[in-house]
């Protein structure tokens, strides 16, 4: 599993939330620790950059908010985010500078480096989304298992138990997620990876790759 370490998917200078994953060697083992971290760190911030609402709510002033949108705590929404129409944050949500949370987006438990998009109609629970990734209109990261069994990590021959009920998906940095797509619990997407619209993703799938099907998996030339 050395190919989807925290240090393999993700540049954490590309983030508010670097300290919560000190001292972790896989990125889903923040999951459980968002919700406390979001708080410790927005007592932290600057009263000049980001404004407080009530129930542990950290906006940037250069955020832009539409007044349809639903923010739940606690939560912090990074510089130059733009969240839309009817977006649903459902709480510990760390949302990057940059960020797009479009029209009836759901996101619950989660980490979303900057200049993420997650546009039109994306559900995005118990998952870490890397610097600049991308999700198409409609596509989802499902985030319990049908059996309701804890969900394992598996690549292949190798697997990891992870102790968790609910886990999504963890992103790599630029990945590009295709229209429709559904991503099962435990789904680890390596950097620069394209995923095929309307694809059901399991397991783990290589950086710098192109996701036809489970049985078709092509390195990029």
């Amino acid at each position: 599993m050395e190919n989807y370490t925290i240090s393999q998917l993700f540049d954490l200078t590309q983030t508010i939330a670097a300290g919560l994953f000190e001292g972790k060697i896989y990125p889903w083992e923040v999951l459980p620790e968002i919700g406390d971290y979001i708080v410790r760190l927005g007592k932290t911030l600057s009263p000049e950059e980001y404004d407080y609402r009530e129930g542990d709510i950290w906006i940037a002033k250069s955020a832009k908010i539409a007044p349809t949108a639903s923010i739940s705590g606690p939560c912090i929404i990074g510089k130059d985010a733009e969240i839309r129409h009817c977006a649903f944050i459902r709480g510990k949500a760390i949302v990057g500078e940059g960020c797009v949370v479009g029209n009836s987006t759901e996101l619950k438990n989660v980490v979303l480096f900057n200049r993420v998009q997650v546009p039109h109609y994306n559900y995005v629970g118990d998952s870490v989304l890397g610097y600049r990734s991308h999700m198409g209109a409609g596509s989802i990261c499902s985030n319990v298992k049908s059996d309701k069994k804890l969900v394992i990590v598996k690549d292949k021959e190798e697997q990891i138990e992870t102790g968790l009920k609910k886990f999504g998906a963890m992103i790599g940095d630029y990945v590009e997620v295709g229209c429709g797509s559904v991503l099962n619990p435990g789904t680890v997407i390596g950097r620069n990876s394209n995923i095929y619209p309307l694809s059901p993703v399991r397991g783990c799938v290589p950086a710098d790759s192109i996701y036809k099907s489970a049985r078709e998996i092509v390195l990029k030339k």
